[in-house]
Parts: C-alpha cells; structure tokens; sequence
C-alpha cells in the first residue's frame, strides 16, 4: 500500500476538523505555490463524503470557480461539471458516464497547460486528477508508482527522503507529474540524468476502446504485445490529453538491476553549489549584449554532447526585456565533487567574458531538498496570464538572431518587466538516447528557449501576445518564423504548448506544427492514437492525429 502523500494528510486533517492544517501547508509549499495547496486543501475541507468518494464538482457549487482553470488565467472553462478522482477506478467511472452521455472529456492533473486545451467551449466534463497524488514502491515491478495529480516538489521529496533517489524533472515546484512526464519533461538534472521519460519504465492508462469500452490497462517498455509497448513509447513524450487518461507512472532506469529501490533510479548530489549572477541593462551595449548571449551558446554547444565535461552544471540565462532593469543567469553544480567551485567560476567568467558590464555574482551552498526550491530555477504566479513560446536549439546562435533579440528586449514601444527571454541548458545524457528510442525526438539539443510575457490585466492581452509573436518572429525570421528543423534550431517542446504553430499567419515555413513537436516520430505517435483512442475520446487543437485509414 502506498503511504500517504502530503497533501492526503492535509485532506485527512481537514476533513477530521484539524486545527493545523494552515501552518502545515505554509511549511511546507513555497510562497508561490501556496495559494493553490491552500485552494485544494480548501476543496477537500468542504467536502461532506470519504476522500475516497469521487466528488461530482457543478456550476452552483462554490469550489467550481477554482476547478475550471489552470495556472494560465487566460484560460477559464464552463464544463457541466468537474470530477474529483481519487483511485484509478474512478476514473474508469467518469470517462465511461461521460462516453455514455455523449459529452466532451478533458483531464487535468496540475493545470499547468500552456493553452486552453483543457477549458476549450465545446468541453463538457473535466476529469480532476489532482488528488490521485501518491509516490510509492511496488516491489513486485520493482518500479517507482508515481500518481499524476503528484506535484513535482511532492515526487522529489518522497523519492529522496524514503529512499534517496530522484527524478530529473521540471524545477517548478507545483507543476504535477501528469503532464510533465508524458510530455518528456526536463530540469536541472537532466544533463546529467536524461529526461523524466528516459526512466519511464511503465503507465496504467485509462483508454476507450472503438465499441465505447472503458478499461484500465498497463503498458511497459517489456510488453511483449506490439500495441502495448507502442502505448508506453507514445508517453515517452507524446503529449498530454492524447492516448488515454494516465494513472500511474512505473519509474525505472533502464539496465538497473536488483531489488534495492535505492538502486533503481538516479541519486542526486547531496549538495548544490548555487550561483546568482546580474548585468544592469545600464551600460549595456548592442555588442556587449550579443557577446554575452554569444558567450552562453558557445559554452554550451562546447558541453552539450553526452560525454562532455561538467555534466552537473544547470544553467538559465534570463534576459529579460530592458525595463526590468538587468539580465540574470541562476547556475547549479554539483558541490560534492572535486573542483566544483572551481569549474564554476570558470563557467561565469567564460559568459562574462568581454561583457562591458561588471557583473554582481552571489554563491550559495544547499542541501538537495532545499535546491529543488530554490527561487532561482522556481517561479511560477497562479494569478497572471502569460504567454509562451519554445525553441530547441542544436548550435549557438547566429548574428541575424542575436540582434533580433536584443532588439525587442530594448524596445522602447513596449514596457514589461516580466517579459524575457530565457535560455535553458540542454543536451548532455539527454543525448546519449536515439531519436527513435522515446517519442522525444530532439536529442541532440544543446539548449532550449522560452520566449516569455507574463501580465495580469486581461485588457492588456492584445500588447503582451503582440510583442511574444513579434519577437519569435522576427527572432527566426530565415526559417518561416519558426525554428525549423536545420542546423541551427530543432523545433519546439511540446510541454510549452503555442497554438501559433498551427497557423500558417504565424507560421509561414511550410514545416507543420507535428514536425516541430515530434518530427519523424509522429507517425508512430499516429498509429497508437488509432489503436488506443480510436473514437477520439481525449483531442484538443494539437492533438495527434489517427492515421488515415486505420
């Protein structure tokens, strides 16, 4: 049986009238992150049956207004109702009424979609999957059991205290391992680690078959049954809301052998040497600006292959737009490790060189747990709207590029201080996998970008999308506005969803927006939606698309 979770002690306290339930939560989630566990506890708090009832969420009741949107408050839906699932049975409960009544499913685990996926109009039901939340061992499969409604801070705190191992995800902490994982999710361990989906050993899904039935079945990546194993490969990065409704995840490293968890998947460094590094926009030159973005993609197209050196370094550079007042790059390093300090120093002065601003760097020394909150890489405000769009690219950044970044960061016609480019380390382990081997097909990376607006007035929605698309625009101007798959760029990440792709407005490269997702992966993907979902159950507007006669 699995142990209880954070968030089911708080559910449990409150539904037994427990007094401690708000200082344990502001304990235990981040400042950020606290609104929403304080809203779920909330939820749970008023509910008057067993958390191990289904509850049946509708327009009149008080909690729906928090049910019906995610993090992006550009996104609001009006399903008829929401489910709140706390077993897997439920599930299979849920989609067989809604099947039955002909209505249009959504699930959401975290509710961190970057697009109105889930609260499109014609959607009538949303499956709630945020508190089947558990992270357990079954020994039996010698397999981690991770549920999908379990926050990524909750996943890293229960693999390493129980048994001190890790998963190399995402660095948002409230992000839940729903659609982070079987979107092949990444953070600041995955140089040296891989990708989420690189460990991926198994998942029980939820599916409709063509007749309307409704079963649970489980996929692994030693299904001897083609159709099952094609069902593990498509959630080894295929996108959320496509084949099923997942509820569990099977994590295990390939090749680990034995019955020791602690031997089964990564253990992450004890100890991360941080390091905060700022240039003012103050002073800050056209050239200085393009040597130092320059500085940063060379850096790590020299380290990005699957045996380079300092693996263990994680770096975000955050060039944000020039009202913001400076430009940030947040690093982590392995600090157990001989010569650490000394690798990081190396590392700041290699980006700094020849930057005619003088940097303020601050250094910091923390314990694993403490790393995986740190602000640095965390962030995230469930009260903004925002706007988002990705890139990965596979060599550092040409000259028409770089000024069209520095262009739009300095724009005098726009003002935002939460608007940024951000650029993220990549590669390393993660390109030691085939392209073909996961459904992620971009492994040979070096970094991967996020053009980004956040803004709280929706009446200000016109001017934050204007300046994104503009700035991505122009940014890949030479390839269609997109960054086309070619020696320089290799397309997008699905995880960071941009309906844009799909527009030939925004997209004039011929390249469709599955090319840029899943490149030549997608007609695989094709065949499991046709096997696993062939009445179209769960779509979206970028869904994957059945394959033609099947």
């Amino acid at each position: 049986m699995s142990e209880p979770t954070r968030r089911r002690i708080l559910r449990q306290s409150a539904l037994a009238g427990g007094t401690a339930l708000a200082v344990a939560t502001a304990d235990a989630v981040p400042a950020f992150g606290r609104a929403r566990a304080a809203a779920a506890d909330a939820v749970a708090a008023a509910a008057t049956v067993s958390d191990l009832d289904a509850i049946t969420v509708r327009p009149a009741d008080t909690r729906y207004q928090e049910l019906i949107r995610g993090t992006n408050q550009r996104w609001v839906g009006r399903p008829d109702y929401v489910r709140l699932v706390y077993t897997a049975d439920q599930v299979v409960d849920a989609v067989r009424e809604a099947v039955t009544a002909g209505k249009r499913v959504a699930v959401r685990s975290g509710g961190h979609c970057y697009e109105g996926f889930t609260t499109d109009p014609e959607i009538k039901v949303v499956i709630d999957l945020s508190e089947l939340a558990d992270v357990s061992f079954d020994a039996e499969k010698r397999a981690f059991v991770v549920e999908p409604g379990a926050w990524l801070s909750d996943v890293y705190t229960a693999l390493f205290k129980r048994w001190g191992v890790t998963l190399p995800g995402g660095s948002c902490p409230s992000v839940a391992a729903g659609g982070h994982i079987v979107g092949g999710g990444y953070g600041a361990l995955s140089r040296m680690f891989g990708l989420t989906v690189d460990h991926l050993y198994g998942v029980e899904v939820v599916v409709v078959g063509k007749d309307g039935t409704v079963r649970k079945v489980l996929a692994t990546r030693d299904s001897d049954d083609p159709e099952l194993r094609d069902l593990w490969w498509a959630h080894t990065g295929g996108g959320g809301g496509n084949f099923g409704i997942v509820t569990k995840y099977l994590l295990r490293t390939p090749g680990a052998s034995g019955t020791d968890p602690a031997k089964l998947l990564p253990r992450p460094p004890a100890e991360l040497l941080t390091s905060t590094v700022t240039w003012s926009w103050e002073g800050m030159t056209q050239a200085g600006f393009k040597r130092l973005v320059k500085n940063y993609g060379d850096w790590f197209a020299a380290h990005g292959a699957a045996d380079s050196s300092c693996l263990d370094l994680f770096s975000q550079l955050k060039a944000a737009h020039r009202s913001s007042g400076g430009i940030l790059m947040v690093t982590q390093i392995d600090a157990t490790r001989p010569d650490a300090q000394r690798d990081l120093d190396a590392f700041v002065a290699a980006i700094g060189k020849g930057v005619p601003v003088t940097a303020k760097t601050a250094t910091q020394r923390l314990p694993f747990l403490h790393a995986t909150k740190w602000p640095g890489f965390a962030g995230g405000d469930p009260t903004l709207r925002f706007e988002d769009k990705s890139a990965y690219m596979r060599a550092s950044f040409p000259d028409d590029q770089l000024t069209a970044m520095y262009k739009h960061l300095t724009r005098t016609d726009y003002s935002n201080p939460a608007a940024l480019l951000l650029i993220a380390a990549y590669g390393g382990r993660i390109n030691a996998v085939d392209a073909d081997a996961t459904a992620v097909a971009q492994r040979d990376s070096v970094m991967k970008l996020q053009y980004l607006a956040f803004w709280q007035d929706a009446s200000e929605d016109d001017k934050h999308l204007a300046w994104v698309r503009e700035f991505y625009r122009d940014v890949y101007a030479a390839t269609g506005g997109v960054p086309a798959p070619g020696r320089v760029t290799d397309g997008c990440f699905v995880n960071y969803a941009d309906i844009d792709l799909s527009d030939p407005d925004h997209n004039t490269s011929g390249v469709p927006w599955h090319t840029l997702y899943y490149k030549d992966n997608y007609a695989r993907l094709q065949k499991a939606k046709a096997t696993w979902d062939p009445r179209g159950v769960l779509r979206h507007a970028q869904s994957i698309k059945p394959q033609a006669g099947r």
